[in-house]
């Protein structure tokens, strides 16, 4: 793949992780409950943290990280989007967190689909790889919370 399409596609990477870092800090400043105004506050430090990992890809394309994105529990897809109110339920709260973490899955499957370059392809493979994780992590959150009976 050239140098220069490869760092398109890590740069529109980027920019989706610009736009949820501020998707949840919006929503974080929406909330009244302080509990979940962390909450959502934590996962746009952690878009942050998507978007440095994600310059270091962008600036050494021959050595970028391999994500897995194997693990999936599937909870987000037992769940409605649910309408954002100031008066937030924690379950809903992790429903909106996991469903935008699904969709950010699909939209980078979808491109990877779209791919006749296989290096191409594989870029965008990776980067679903690495939304999952972000989606089983919240999952894991989500069931701890929701079912403290495991723990």
């Amino acid at each position: 793949m050239e140098l220069g399409t490869y760092q398109k596609i890590i740069s529109f990477a980027i920019e989706c992780e610009v736009e949820a870092e501020s998707f949840y800090e919006s929503i974080s400043r929406k909330l009244n409950n302080p509990m979940l105004k962390e909450m959502f506050a934590q996962f746009a430090k952690e878009e942050k943290g998507h978007q440095s990992i994600l310059k270091e890809i962008y600036n050494k394309p021959d050595n970028y990280k391999k994500f897995d994105g194997s693990k999936d529990y599937k909870v987000s897809e037992t769940m409605e989007f649910p309408i954002l109110s100031e008066d937030l339920k924690p379950a809903d709260a992790f429903a909106i967190a996991m469903k935008s973490e699904e969709m950010a899955v699909m939209r980078y499957k979808i491109l990877s689909d779209g791919c006749s370059s296989q290096d191409q392809k594989a870029v965008f493979e990776n980067l679903a790889a690495m939304e999952a994780e972000h989606k089983n992590k919240m999952e894991q959150a989500f069931v701890n919370v929701a079912y403290p009976e495991v723990w």
